[in-house]
């Protein structure tokens, strides 16, 4: 991307940052969603918005924009990004809500985690204009990826019907082509006791103390789903070579006051499906589990699993889109970047789901901070991107 390009995608990027488009509280949701817009359609574009607030319970505004680069190919890619954000918090060194750029980084609230990728597509599109591309491209950017996506990329796919060829989720590190993303099965066990005043603790059933053997017992199921191995290859730096099974207790909550025995314990739970694991042969191993456990601890305790549909997916890495990408990635690095999959979840699943291939890629490098304070990108991730889009349309064979 050359330096003028370059300095107008830092500019889109300041004031998409700019935009506290928070998926919390919903601000910001309209004007991110315009400027986007506004900013595609000043290429040439033709754009349209889908609102999924008649499906919300909040009613607020959730706008999807999908630009069509429509050159007559014979196939369509999908290009998936997300305008929403987490929380900023506290304790920045630089203003979440202003870009700040130190050398090669850009300091700001979403800068890697999605806007810096939706400036590599947009960066993309506006050089895929000028020439004579192999493939259509729909461009795609939601809200609402950070809490579920459902009203976001899922929208699109499932009540919109949005359909491609194949389909790029821009919302990945740049240091492996992704082939899949593992899938969230949460939930909450809930430990009953007898509520009493703390003064007369002989008269109360103290539902943390039965908690606290039952739940150091649940802990070890850790161990166990690590056991389990994926054929998909782990990212660089991971303690296996292939994804692996993860089990965590994350949260716990009881008791009201200081001088009440709490009649009730509940702990929540984060069990990770592999990309290409059986979801309800997970599902049916720990629900066994936790009732040989609970038999053991003779406690009054029962399990319901708060999220359980399935969300893991994975593309084979010999499809013909995987090919592709690679070779796109390689022509704009320089060398070979590895395939692997993901240890976290992400929107490609609604893709997987009715049958498009997907692979994803973005400017997220582990250090970048993303979700936490003085998140930044690396501007040569964005040119990088940018190229690797460009690549893969410009050469796109609708036979391999």
């Amino acid at each position: 991307m050359p330096d003028l390009e370059l300095s107008r995608e830092i500019e889109l990027l300041s004031r998409l940052v700019e935009i506290n488009s928070d998926a919390n509280l919903k601000t910001g949701y309209v004007e991110c969603a315009d400027l986007i817009r506004k900013e595609v359609e000043a290429i040439g574009l033709k754009t349209e918005t889908y609102d999924s607030a008649e499906l919300s319970v909040d009613k607020k505004p959730r706008p999807n924009v999908v630009a069509r680069l429509d050159v007559g190919a014979d196939q369509t890619i999908l290009i998936a990004t997300h305008y929403d954000v987490v929380p900023a918090g506290s304790g920045w060194r630089h203003e979440p809500f202003k870009l700040t750029i130190e050398g090669n980084r850009a300091f700001g609230r979403g800068a890697a985690d999605n806007k810096g990728a939706i400036v590599s597509v947009v960066g993309a599109l506006r050089q895929l204009k000028t020439i004579e591309p192999r493939a259509n491209v729909l461009f795609l950017a939601s809200p609402e990826e950070e809490v579920g996506g459902e009203l976001g990329l899922g929208y699109l796919v499932n009540h919109v019907k949005i359909s491609g060829d194949a389909a790029i989720v821009v919302d990945s590190s740049p240091t492996v082509v992704s082939i899949g993303a593992s899938g969230l099965l949460w939930g909450k066990i809930r430990v009953k006791g007898k509520q009493g005043h703390a003064a007369y603790p002989h008269i109360a059933d103290n539902a943390v103390e039965k908690a606290i053997p039952l739940l150091r017992e649940i802990s070890k199921y850790a161990k166990i789903r690590e056991r389990v191995r994926s054929k998909i290859t782990a990212p660089p730096g991971s303690p296996h070579k292939h994804i692996w099974g993860r089990f965590a207790l994350t949260m716990l909550s009881a008791g009201v006051k200081e001088n009440v025995i709490p009649g009730e314990c509940e702990a929540r739970f984060d069990l990770r499906v592999c990309p290409d694991e059986n979801y309800e042969a997970a599902k049916k191993h720990f629900t066994k589990y936790f009732e040989k456990v609970r038999s053991a601890c003779k406690a009054d305790a029962t399990l319901e699993y708060t999220r359980k549909e399935p969300s893991n997916y994975f593309t084979d890495p010999r499809h013909p889109l995987v090919k592709r990408f690679c070779q796109a990635a390689r022509e704009a690095l320089g060398r070979q970047i590895p395939i692997a999959g993901e240890l976290g979840g992400n929107d490609g699943r609604y893709f997987a789901r009715v049958g498009i291939p997907v692979v994803c890629f973005g400017p997220l490098r582990e250090e970048c901070r993303f979700h936490g304070i003085d998140e930044f990108v690396y501007l040569k991730d964005i040119e990088l991107v940018s190229r690797t889009l460009v690549n893969l349309v410009r050469d796109w064979k609708t036979k391999q």
